[in-house]
């Protein structure tokens, strides 16, 4: 039988006739998108879906929730910088390298290539959202990106704590000249402020952040209340005013260290460590001994400001006199 006396259905037929109008015979399969196209209407255009809740964002995306009591606390990523070698910095004392490096190759800690973290920590305790310490601020910083991220407007952060004033804890109080937390009371230790503010050539960002935003800080003393819930702690040796905060809720505790822990492997495990940025060495191991005894003591949740995010957890006691950080599992919610 020829091909002209292949009996096709009208259907087919239609089609056909289509096809050799639009020059594409023998070339059905590649045409048939195409006819499709011309013939089926357009779908409707989705609808968008409605933004999550606030208390639907996800950990992880620079920031990590957890309740602790009647507390939420979140601890903000500020980012990482570029660290060449762990030790001397984080672990200083000149006659124990070789001590300090065992324990890093122990727990498999990189010693070189490696970053530093800086972790700012908000605590809403249903009355007041209290940020404690602010990033590095700039280009570098990243906390105030992590603040929206979590879901909360900066203009409701009502009181800003700052444990010390290296720059890398006051560089976010302000942005582009401006304050940052405008609607914020600062709050800082008198004699930490009075020892930066005080200097014949202060740096640029005690010049930028405390003396130049100097009329919105209250100044306390060492076992002050910050806000119902939040108690300013002595924790001197990494700067000699260094304050800590303790924060309550119900039979629930939180100590957020700043500085005062040191490194969350070296400054733990060993009694009398310091580090290369402490003030006054000595003290500085005296004192993190005294936080992390009570920390185990009392049953505490802990955060250091340079430990790896997400940088909360506990500490346990080991044998010696050695204590151990322990984070927390990582919740998604």
């Amino acid at each position: 039988m020829s091909d002209d006396q292949i009996i096709l259905p009208a259907a087919s037929l239609d089609r056909r006739r289509a096809l050799q109008l639009l020059g594409l015979t023998g070339v059905v399969a590649a045409a048939s998108p195409l006819a499709l196209a011309q013939t089926t209407p357009p779908a409707a255009p989705a609808t968008p879906a409605a933004p999550p809740a606030p208390t639907a964002f996800v950990n992880g995306n620079g920031f990590y929730r957890q309740k602790i009591g009647d507390m939420t606390v979140i601890v903000l990523s500020d980012g990482t910088a570029p660290l060449a070698a762990l030790l001397p910095t984080w672990g200083a004392n000149p006659d124990r390298q070789a001590e300090f490096a065992a324990t890093l190759a122990e727990y498999h800690v990189a010693a070189t290539n490696t970053v530093n973290h800086f972790n700012p920590t908000i605590i809403e305790t249903g009355k007041n959202r209290v940020l404690i310490d602010t990033g590095r601020g700039g280009t570098a910083g990243q906390t105030l990106a992590n603040i929206r991220r979590a879901g909360i407007d900066p203009a409701t952060i009502d009181t800003v704590f700052i444990t010390h004033g290296h720059g890398d804890h006051i560089g976010g109080l302000t942005t582009a000249g401006q304050p940052t937390f405008p609607q914020a009371r600062h709050v800082m230790g008198a004699a930490e402020f009075q020892f930066w503010t005080t200097q014949a050539t202060p740096n640029a960002s005690v010049q930028a952040n405390l003396i130049g935003l100097r009329d919105r800080f209250t100044l306390i003393q060492p076992g002050a209340e910050i806000v119902p819930g939040l108690t300013a702690i002595a924790s001197p040796g990494h700067t000699l005013n260094h304050l800590s905060v303790r924060a309550q809720s119900g039979n629930a505790g939180l100590l957020v260290f700043g500085d005062a822990a040191g490194h969350f492997l070296i400054s733990l495990k060993h009694r009398g460590a310091y580090v290369g940025f402490d003030t006054d060495g000595a003290l500085a191991a005296r004192t993190r001994q005294r936080l992390f005894d009570q920390a185990t003591t009392e049953g505490l949740w802990v955060t250091g400001y340079h430990f790896p995010f997400h940088a909360l957890g506990h500490i346990r006691r080991m044998i010696g006199g050695a204590f151990e950080y322990e984070p927390t599992v990582w919740n998604w919610s």
